[in-house]
């Protein structure tokens, strides 16, 4: 995984109950997408440049343990698999003492400028693989 983005939690994240309310996780998650594109090379505000872009076609996330108003969130993203269109990051989010609060997975669709499902760009493979750690599964 790769800390791609930090945050603390505002009040208008919170609910009632004081805790972050589950639907900004996918904030975070987001956030942490365009934070581990930039850092490959590929950064949303040059997304006019390219002829393709990436749309989420699922999410899913878990809530572990909740964070309240003004907790320092650390999220973390790597790519788990590539595959000839798609791109499936898996997702966490840990609080500053280093225990899971989040975990998920954000799947992203790759697509050329008409909006249809395209092959995801050998640049982009390679900028993942040479990025990670850990090589994400290849399909």
């Amino acid at each position: 995984m790769h800390e791609v983005f930090e945050n603390t939690v505002r009040f208008e994240e919170t609910d009632a109950q004081g805790i972050v309310f589950y639907g900004n996780y996918a904030t975070y998650q987001d956030e942490s997408f365009n934070e581990y594109m930039e850092a490959i090379g590929f950064p949303f505000d040059a997304v006019d440049e390219r002829e393709w872009d990436a749309h989420v076609v699922d999410v899913t996330l878990r809530y572990r343990k909740p964070a309240t108003f003004r907790d320092r969130l650390t999220n973390s993203l790597r790519v788990a698999r590539i595959g000839n269109s798609s791109i499936e990051f898996a997702y966490e989010c840990r609080n500053a003492d280093g225990e899971l609060l989040v975990d998920g997975s954000v799947t992203h669709v790759v697509v050329d400028e008409s909006g249809s499902p395209t092959r995801v760009p050998d640049e982009l493979r390679d900028a993942i693989v040479a990025f990670q750690d850990e090589p994400p599964e290849l399909s």
